[in-house]
């Protein structure tokens, strides 16, 4: 989940809404369009996916259910309902430019790229995309060459919710987090969690974090979200990133309604005989823009921080404000277009040394968020510079903390793939590791056995986090650079061809190695052709899908979705046991249960036929009177694909 709080900065938080011309909404497109407009996604995406699943579903409704689920952040639903609406000959270029951004969220670059390009193509608007396509053309190098920086994600203070913005403090640290409902009950209604609340978290051996503890002190007392925080080196001094809690917050007018929206503002707590004082930012004005996001130089004579008041660069800027000899900050002043780009600019960190870190996403990068580092102090800064990758990702990547000047260690935010939650808190190294082990591997056409170059290999780590991706060389061979003490999965894709994966482990090996793997793909080229989906089972007697099948669903949404004249037969067995006309229905139910599957993840139906075949053709001796284990019999409950037309 992109973190919404976040995008505060960007686009105004909705806290109240009334409507001025309520109106009566009798169909189910109406109800679906009015759930929209009231930024409640998640529903109106289970009404729009009822519109979609017909034979000639509306644009405008493609449209919006891709955009649903890209506001909830479910980028593979929404890669695939955007490779359906730019299908539309009558489709807007504007769809090519959010389907761009999706495929590089997903980090398929060169498809984003060529979206992209599309998008230039028709418009002639070079310029909106080039730093995009930079970006991708860079993600690209960099995810082939990680640098030597180790991630791990902090699975003690992160939660199935958000986290982020650290900021360390002797022996532990300061961060923003979404509590659970239990703990508070008052929710946010865009994104139906609980508001943003500051917590602490003990500082242990190599970086690693304690569970959160929620802080009680009294900048954590206010009515919406509360953090980030940072202090001074005295820890007598907080500045607090919260919501504007008044009531005389701006008002805007969109569709015949207005909806009133508090910005941020920036809060300073000053320690007074044990008892927190606060006094209001001196900039701030939640009636025009938001400030927050507070950093402050190593001798804390420069209060660096961010804002979309006049006067910027592009959406977000970073300003900065000078402490004057009577205590009182001066007036603020633009960082400067070293910096400051069009978009926008987030979490700057001023490292001991002066370098500032921070977060943009008008400057070339592999995702929606980039850190950057930059040299230099106020308005004088050099060429910024992306930090790559893995520091960051095809995700969100924010608040960058180093823990000393040579970048050693550290914690930063991250919204990328694998992680527990939505926005999750991890901890870096970046030293040479004692063991050095590497994956090489080839690229085989499993049917003629030869080589296979120009396949798209992906490496992923303890789950679905990207590690490296890089395409096969023309001899079909790959090499990655592995981590100790990780299980990783290895998956080759190819247009026209059946996807291949291979799991290898440098868990338990103590001494450097090289570990091999070789991936045959089968091409999807003949009509007739069958490919069992292995894990697929079922449960006795169940036609539902189980989760541990859908991982393999999602690999043939995505063949289907790269693949957009493949037709295919979703066939669906049963064991022997029970009756042959129960087992004949019985199969048919999960084969069809398979294709909605796949239907709600944005296959047209049009392209699929569900078949079940009971237990006609059973894969071992398990038929009528044998006696088998459960393990034998699940092995026929299978589902397989065959290819109708391509």
């Amino acid at each position: 989940m992109k973190n919404m709080y976040r995008s505060l900065l960007i686009v105004l938080m909705l806290l109240t809404s009334f409507v001025v011309n309520a109106q009566e909404q009798p169909g189910l497109r109406d109800r679906a369009n009015q759930l929209y407009k009231d930024y409640e996604y998640a529903n109106a995406a289970s009404i729009y996916l009822r519109l979609a699943d017909v034979k000639k579903p509306k644009l405008t409704d493609l449209e919006r259910l891709a955009d649903c689920f890209r506001k909830m952040n479910d980028y593979e639903a929404a890669e695939n309902w955007y490779a359906r609406v730019i299908q539309y000959p009558e489709s807007k270029a504007d769809n090519l430019l959010a389907y761009g951004a999706i495929l590089k969220a997903n980090a398929r670059y060169d498809k984003a790229k060529q979206m992209l390009q599309q998008y230039a193509a028709k418009t002639g608007d070079k310029k909106r995309v080039l730093n995009e396509i930079i970006g991708c053309d860079s993600a690209l190098i960099w995810l082939a060459k990680p640098t030597a920086h180790k991630l791990k994600n902090e699975e003690q203070v992160n939660t199935t919710l958000s986290e982020f913005g650290v900021f360390p403090m002797g022996d532990k640290v300061y961060y923003t987090g979404e509590p659970n409902a239990a703990i508070l009950k008052n929710t946010y209604g865009r994104t139906g969690n609980p508001y943003l609340r500051i917590y602490t978290a003990e500082r242990r051996e190599r970086l690693a974090l304690g569970a959160g503890t929620l802080d009680n002190s009294v900048y954590n007392d206010d009515r919406y979200h509360s953090g980030p925080v940072i202090g001074n080196k005295r820890w007598n001094q907080l500045f607090v990133t919260r919501t504007y809690v008044g009531k005389d917050g701006e008002v805007s007018k969109e569709d015949r309604q207005k909806y009133r929206t508090n910005n941020l503002e920036l809060v300073i707590y000053t320690l007074n005989n044990g008892i927190w004082e606060s006094r209001a930012f001196a900039y701030n004005d939640v009636q025009r823009y938001s400030v927050g996001h507070a950093a402050l130089s190593p001798d804390e004579k420069i209060l660096y921080f961010v804002s979309d008041m006049p006067g910027g660069s592009g959406g977000t800027d970073i300003w900065f404000s000078e402490l004057q000899s009577d205590g009182s900050w001066g007036a603020p002043q633009n960082a400067g277009t070293s910096v400051n780009s069009d978009g926008n600019e987030m979490f700057p960190n001023v490292a001991v040394d002066g370098t500032m870190y921070y977060s943009s996403n008008g400057l070339p990068g592999m995702g929606e968020l980039d850190i950057f580092t930059v040299k230099g102090t106020k308005n004088h800064w050099s060429k910024p510079v992306n930090l790559r990758y893995p520091v960051n990702s095809a995700g969100d990547d924010f608040a960058f903390a180093g823990n000393s000047e040579d970048e050693i260690s550290g914690y930063l935010s991250s919204n990328r793939q694998g992680g527990k939650g939505g926005d999750d808190i991890y901890s870096f190294t970046n030293l040479k590791p004692k063991l050095i082990f590497a994956l090489k591997g080839t690229t085989l056409n499993k049917k003629t056995g030869e080589v296979l170059p120009a396949t798209a290999v992906s490496l992923f780590g303890n789950g679905r986090r990207i590690v490296a991706r890089q395409d096969s060389k023309e001899d079909g061979t790959f090499f990655f650079d592995l981590e100790a003490n990780t299980n990783y999965k290895v998956l080759g894709q190819k247009l026209k061809f059946f996807s291949d994966s291979a799991t290898v482990s440098t868990k338990g090996l103590v001494k450097s190695d090289t570990l091999v793997a070789t991936l045959r793909l089968q091409p999807l080229l003949e009509v007739g052709q069958v490919f069992v989906l292995e894990n697929i089972h079922y449960d006795f007697d169940k036609d539902k899908i189980r989760p541990d099948a859908t991982e393999i669903l999602d690999e043939l949404v995505r063949i289907m979705r790269d693949n957009p004249t493949l037709e295919i037969e979703l066939g669906s067995h049963t064991d022997s046991r029970g009756l042959d006309s129960y087992n004949l229905d019985l199969s048919q139910r999960r084969a069809k249960s398979a294709v909605n599957y796949l239907v709600s993840r944005g296959i047209s139906r049009n392209r699929m036929t569900a078949r079940g075949y009971g237990e006609t053709m059973l894969l071992n001796k398990c038929s009528d009177g044998v006696k088998c284990s459960s393990a034998e019999h699940q092995q026929n409950r299978r589902t397989e694909f065959k290819v109708v037309k391509n």
